[in-house]
């Protein structure tokens, strides 16, 4: 009896061991499997760099020896997750090995392996596990975009309600509400627009997404800068007055529409975007983005309700100053994901970087745009010592200036007491 039940026991725990051998025994086929999809995406590139030196019976012979001996390899556990993708690759490692022994233009042998490296990528995607790290920095980034924009807007608009009371002018408060709503609608119709466009658009994909990145860096930086300036809220107070006053000389319910609309157009052009820029890098993360931009609409819905229906006042600087921080860590990371889409397409140089360090899993390289190549790696680095530098003056070096200035023994001082 006990002899039966200790072999019971122990069946009964080889049974439930099985799944995490096998889960084990997955995760060390996987990890061999990415191991060879790096060697035979280094061997492509370099064929490419052979059949461009004219040696063509070399580079077949590289082409041929990624697929061979390495990709062959990653056939085995993709089949499982993806056998259409096993077979597009299959007919591009075979066009790319025919063009290259045809002796066709180089240029059409690179495009053919550009294609053959994005599926590279699609391959590494179905066979590497996200972690905890690449979603919990989707749905920050994602979060971030949304939380600050609509911040800024619900700040705008407490202003604007404000200058209307002020202007005695509560009776445009309507028409102001009506552009306000057909900005948000317009936002929607743009994002739906855009984002068909980016589908549909006739131009390489790489340099759509160079674009869109290089765009939104440029336009994170600008926007940036811009409310950090304007923090403080008297001068916030100033800046919307001005347009309330002007839109109260115009003495009509349009010029209230339009008011509203472009103070929340801006910001709804600004998070499509943003948020275009990110999903073009977020491939695998989209539900991450998503959570993200949900959590951002509860949280300014409790932030909306405490302002206009409490009428709390929130700690609205330290808020706005975090959520632009993590922008421009966002646009630091469109940068260098802009640099890579060039440099796919040969239109920026690719210097390797030696070591692993600089080789992050793929999910985790898309988001933070960090890429082993030594461009991408010195233009990120340029652009958030330019933050940094600019953070010190903004909120180190220009204070310390204005309270000098305006310190009673000051020659500023004394000159406009004179």
């Amino acid at each position: 009896m006990r002899r039966r039940l200790a072999i019971a026991v122990v069946g009964l725990t080889a049974l439930l061991a099985l799944p995490g051998v096998a889960a084990a025994q997955d995760d060390e086929q996987f990890a061999d499997a990415i191991a060879e999809l790096e060697i035979a995406s280094e061997m492509v590139d370099r064929s490419i760099e052979i059949a461009e030196g004219g040696d063509r019976e070399s580079a077949y012979d590289i082409a041929r020896t990624a697929y061979l001996d390495h990709f062959e390899f990653v056939e085995i556990p993709l089949r499982l997750r993806n056998p259409n993708l096993v077979l597009d690759l299959e007919f591009q490692f075979a066009e790319l090995r025919d063009s290259i022994r045809a002796g066709a233009p180089v240029s059409d042998v690179k495009s053919t392996a550009r294609g053959i490296q994005t599926g590279l990528d699609d391959v590494e995607r179905e066979l590497s596990d996200p972690g905890f790290a690449a979603p919990a920095l989707a749905f920050g980034f994602s979060f971030s975009i949304l939380f600050r924009e609509g911040l800024e807007a619900v700040l705008l608009i407490a202003i604007l309600l404000g200058s209307l009371e002020a202007a005695k002018a509560s009776n445009f408060r309507r028409p102001l509400a009506w552009g306000a709503g057909a900005a948000v609608a317009a936002t929607a119709l743009t994002f739906a627009l855009t984002a068909t466009v980016i589908e549909l658009a006739p131009v390489n994909r790489e340099l759509l997404e160079a674009v869109a990145a290089l765009l939104a860096v440029f336009v994170l930086f600008m926007v940036t800068f811009w409310l950090v300036s304007r923090l403080e809220q008297r001068r916030w107070m100033e800046f919307m007055r001005s347009r309330v006053s002007a839109a109260v000389a115009t003495g009509g319910a349009f010029a209230f529409a339009g008011l509203g609309f472009t103070a929340i157009y801006r910001e709804g052009f600004e998070t499509v975007l943003f948020y275009q820029a990110l999903t073009l890098y977020a491939e695998g993360m989209l539900i991450w983005v998503a959570l993200g931009a949900l959590a951002a609409v509860a949280a300014l819905g409790g932030v909306g309700y405490a302002v206009f229906g409490l009428g709390r006042k929130l700690p609205i600087r330290p808020m706005l100053i975090t959520g632009a921080s993590i922008l421009l860590v966002l646009s630091v990371a469109f940068a260098g994901n802009a640099v890579r889409s060039l440099q796919s397409i040969d239109l920026f140089a690719a210097t390797p970087i030696e070591g692993d360090w600089a080789r992050l899993p793929i999910f985790l390289a898309e988001l933070t745009g960090i890429h082993p190549t030594v461009e991408g790696i010195a233009i990120q680095a340029a652009l958030l010592s330019v933050y940094v530098l600019g953070a010190v003056y903004m909120f180190g070096i220009r204070p310390q200036r204005e309270r000098r200035a305006s310190s009673p023994g000051s020659e500023t001082a004394v000159s406009q007491e004179g």
